[in-house]
């Protein structure tokens, strides 16, 4: 079996960076949100129609490429990252890859995003792949801690080789409606980043509101955010497809006033190869296919790749492997 899979880069060097903008209070009161039809369409994703056999087999390993390879544990260790590392360099086993005719492919994921303390340990076993590293910042997950800690955070990963930074908001700044204090603080992460490309965690089930969620990501791409993510995985509430129905939205919308492409990447819960196809149709149908690409749209998953690996060879063999021939960690 021969499919066609486009070697995967998670930088498009005709990409033009998100420059950021000035805060546009305008154009934030005047984003609201239907969740009614919001529900109805997220709920129309993949009941319509739904990819299957090769097809289905090239977008899973399409999906590979997407994922933020992922551990944010408090008992994560030097070894467990090496571990995880190690199977971003060889996500698939080569008896699949053969089968599968992509063995001369570069199918490697998007990233391998860990805590600020491991950045050293996970840049130097990624070293010559060409995987970047992203840290997640900024006092990871509530994001409450003084704005010099945050900075000095982003900065020391960054300075550690980190080529990703996913910051946290606070979210008391979207619910209390504090644009500016949002944008300001959104801003100086980014300054702080240099070249790393950022990504603005939402912690989107906090929020309270699918408008709330719009104006939260609106701002954050004002402020030059390079990505916008639903999630820490941390939260109650997690990545859903009404949220990224609206974080697309925005998205799309922004795009068309300024020109500037934003990435998405929806994070937390998300665990079978099913959850992915429904992202990926999601994206295709409302942004195009010229999204599904690892510089504008990831997930953050740390068991995805697991059960990707059992659908691909039960789509070869019409067997399921047990989990542990696909080990993680």
């Amino acid at each position: 079996m021969s499919l066609k899979i486009v070697d995967n880069t998670t930088q498009d060097p005709a990409h033009r960076r998100n420059p950021g903008f000035p805060l546009d209070r305008d154009w934030v009161s005047r984003v609201r949100m239907n969740r009614s039809a919001l529900e109805r369409r997220a709920g129309s994703i993949g009941a319509r129609r739904t990819v299957k056999k090769d097809y289905q087999l090239a977008w899973l390993l399409k999906a590979i490429t997407l994922i933020d390879l992922t551990t944010l544990n408090a008992d994560d260790t030097d070894g467990r990252v090496e571990r995880l590392c190690a199977k971003a360099r060889t996500p698939l086993r080569a008896e699949i890859r053969d089968k599968l005719g992509v063995a001369d492919k570069r199918i490697l994921p998007g990233a391998v995003c860990v805590y600020h303390t491991f950045v050293h340990t996970a840049v130097k076993a990624l070293e010559g792949t060409g995987i970047p590293v992203a840290a997640v910042s900024t006092a990871f997950p509530h994001g409450l801690a003084p704005v010099e800690t945050k900075l000095a955070e982003i900065e020391a990963s960054v300075k550690d080789g980190a080529q990703e930074i996913d910051i946290v908001i606070e979210r008391g700044m979207v619910l209390r409606g504090d644009w500016q204090a949002l944008y300001d603080q959104v801003k100086s992460f980014r300054k702080a980043c240099g070249d790393a490309h950022i990504k603005t965690i939402l912690g989107t089930g906090e929020l309270a509101t699918q408008t709330n969620i719009a104006k939260a990501s609106l701002v954050c791409m004002m402020a030059g955010a390079d990505f916008i993510k639903t999630s820490t995985g941390k939260e109650k509430v997690n990545a859903n497809l009404v949220t990224s129905l609206t974080m697309i939205r925005m998205i799309r919308w922004f795009a068309e006033e300024t020109g500037i492409e934003i990435g998405y990447k929806p994070a937390g819960g998300i665990a079978t190869a099913g959850d992915a196809l429904k992202y990926m149709a999601l994206m295709k149908e409302e942004l195009g296919n010229h999204w599904l690409q690892p510089h504008l749209f990831r997930f953050g998953a740390s068991s995805l790749l697991t059960d990707i690996e059992r659908q691909l060879e039960h789509g070869l063999t019409g067997h399921y492997a047990a989990d542990y021939r696909q080990p993680m960690v």
